[in-house]
Formats: structure tokens, sequence, C-alpha cells
């Protein structure tokens, strides 16, 4: 797995979560999940080239939460409810 498309799913994933921890917005946010959803579908691809059904599996399901992401950051209109830890 130590190829271009291996590369590109690890740098991606790292890039998406420091974008996320960083908290820098909304629209961030929702185009670091997009870019997670590249980095699963990567992950994806590299889990059929190398028969590795474990990465496989975990990335399909990993591709489904991030896409919710990008909808619920990036493409719905209204503001996500506030949580207990806006109001404190």
């Amino acid at each position: 797995m130590d190829n271009a498309i291996g590369w590109y799913a690890s740098v991606s994933g790292i890039i998406a979560a420091i974008i996320i921890a960083t908290n820098i917005g909304r629209r961030a946010t929702g185009w670091a999940f997009g870019l997670f959803c590249t980095s699963s579908l990567a992950w994806i691809l590299a889990g059929l080239m190398d028969d590795q059904a474990s990465i496989l599996w975990q990335n399909i399901v990993l591709l489904l939460t991030n896409m919710f992401g990008v909808y619920r950051w990036l493409l719905r209109q209204d503001k996500p409810p506030a949580t207990s830890q806006d109001a404190a």
C-alpha cells in the first residue's frame, strides 16, 4: 500500500483532521469532511487493490459518515441545533 493512493489517503486524512480540530468555521469543517470523503475513497481503493477487507469495510462506513458531515456542515441551509456545550 506504499503507493500514491496510500499516501494520498494518509495525507488527506491528516489534513482534514487538522482542519476539523482547529474549529475555524462551519464552511471549513464542511470542506474538511469533503476531503475526508476523498481520503475514504482512496482507502477503499487501496483496500481493494491489496485485498484488505478490514480497511475496505472500515472506510465504507467512514465514507457514509463523512458524507453526512458534508451534508450537515456544508450543504444544509439551517444551522444544526444548539448543543449543551454551546450554552456553556
